[in-house]
């Protein structure tokens, strides 16, 4: 005799029942958390991540376990017609039983439900896993470059508008690399500091240029730099450059100035060691096809060959780490430290910042207290209590940008290679030192990249001409 049962009672069995309601309470969870979305009710990166990802992600586990439920269900039966029961059939499916009608509907129904739900959350998750909140939720490993990003001149762009770029395999790719970055948080794996990832970043053709065009910044930018002296009223010194920017300026015209590098007609390769801080080698080949290879006489650890593009001197262009003197120089000069209140404002800042703390609590209490014994004390003059703590807390403020004692990250840490005061930058290769096999050299000439029109002067001539 054939088993009574019908295929829809294998849904009986615990597994089977056990998914049905983990979908079940996935579903109108995804749900719910999608109307509140949609009502304005933001949680931050968290809730996205348990809305868009792990919601979906059970609701799927819950709808796969059904079946299985079912599978298991008839193994049992199997096994039991084994041994003299009668042998389990198999699910017919007549629709000409209302019932039978009924359930195909509802199984249809239910399916056009989870594929809408699952479709939502897989562009929500999506959305959710571009957005910089998500990129910086590691707290404590991605705390420095999240609170850099927050403050440079691309806070508005999104991480992965530069760490990853357009098309999909680049998508594929970064996801698959951060499922290792996901295992080496949860397993406290991960460097201190944090490597900048110059090694597997996508080209800036592909980035970069989505938004900026080398070859049309052209011409001369005028730049003033300020900086202060260490004397007692922190006196102002300017330095005032003219930029040569460089592009093809004219119809016809070859390319000049510092974006020459990155001309269309223009080739550079070189090989240096892993960080491309120190360049060994250096290829060139011209808008004519001709090619000259120029050699350091103290070579690097070669690795690989790259071909130069923006980021080899734009190497830190949104999580940008300054200096104690540009933290204090720019405070000054803002007036968040009031020089005028505070006699050598910029040497006691310099020499608070530069001091070793263990956290960023420390630091706040260590600056505080460096600033009042000095201006407590006679050489302070006497400071209002008002203009110390108010340096104090600009103070703390710019060590916590820049210093992160948990993940090893001190001043200096990741310098900038644009320009050549904080690291070789331009230097790497224009040191003269570079030749070819006939003796011709990089050449490092500073007139190259700028002319100098004022150097540190308390009051600059060309600025009077300029001023209107």
């Amino acid at each position: 005799m054939p088993s009574s049962r019908s295929g829809a009672d294998w849904l009986r069995h615990p597994v089977s029942l056990a998914g049905a309601a983990l979908a079940t309470v996935s579903g109108v969870l995804v749900v719910v958390l999608f109307a509140a979305s949609l009502l304005g009710l933001e949680g931050g990166p968290y809730l996205g991540i348990l809305a868009y990802l792990l919601l979906p992600g059970l609701l799927v586990a819950g709808l796969i376990l059904v079946p299985v439920g079912a599978a298991l269900e008839r193994r049992r039966l199997v096994r039991l017609a084994a041994r003299g029961a009668a042998e389990p059939p198999l699910p017919v499916m007549d629709l000409n039983h209302p019932r039978t009608r009924r359930r195909l509907l509802v199984f249809l129904g239910l399916t056009t439900v989870n594929l809408l739900l699952l479709g939502i959350a897989s562009y929500k998750g999506l959305e959710v896993m571009d957005s910089p909140a998500f990129c910086g939720s590691c707290h404590s490993v991605m705390d420095p470059e999240a609170s850099a990003h927050r403050r440079s001149a691309h806070a508005r762009v999104a991480c992965v508008e530069c760490h990853i770029g357009p098309g999909a395999s680049w998508f594929v790719k970064s996801k698959l690399s951060g499922a290792w970055q996901v295992v080496s948080v949860a397993l406290d794996l991960y460097p201190r500091p944090i490597p900048t990832p110059v090694q597997n970043l996508r080209p800036a053709r592909d980035t970069c240029e989505q938004c900026h065009w080398p070859t049309k910044l052209v011409g001369d930018r005028l730049k003033v730099i300020t900086r202060h002296a260490e004397d007692a009223g922190s006196t102002p010194l300017r330095t005032v450059l003219v930029v040569h920017v460089g592009g093809a300026q004219g119809l016809g015209a070859r390319t000049r100035g510092i974006h020459w590098h990155v001309d269309p007609g223009v080739r550079i390769r070189y090989l240096a060691d892993e960080k491309r801080e120190t360049i060994g080698t250096v290829e060139l080949t011209g808008p004519d096809g001709a090619r000259a290879t120029f050699r350091s006489k103290a070579p690097a650890g070669e690795a690989r060959w790259r071909e130069m593009d923006c980021v080899d001197c734009h190497n830190r262009p949104t999580h940008v780490y300054r200096s104690p003197e540009d933290e204090v120089d720019a405070a000054v000069a803002a007036g968040r430290i009031d020089a005028a209140a505070l006699p050598f404002a910029r040497r006691e800042a310099l020499k608070a910042l530069r001091a070793g703390y263990p956290s960023h609590e420390a630091a706040r209490a260590g600056i505080a207290a460096a600033l009042g014994a000095f201006y407590a004390g006679p050489e302070g003059g006497g400071a209002p209590r008002e203009a110390v703590e108010r340096a104090a807390s600009e103070l703390g403020d710019a060590w916590a940008r820049n210093v992160w004692p948990s993940m090893r990250i001190a001043w200096g840490t990741y310098p900038s290679l644009l320009g050549h005061e904080a690291a070789p930058g331009c230097f790497r290769c224009h040191d003269g030192d570079h030749e070819t096999e006939d003796g011709r050299a990089i050449r490092a000439d500073c007139d190259l990249c700028h002319e100098i029109l004022a150097q540190e002067e308390k009051d600059p001539a060309v600025l009077k001409l300029l001023a209107p």
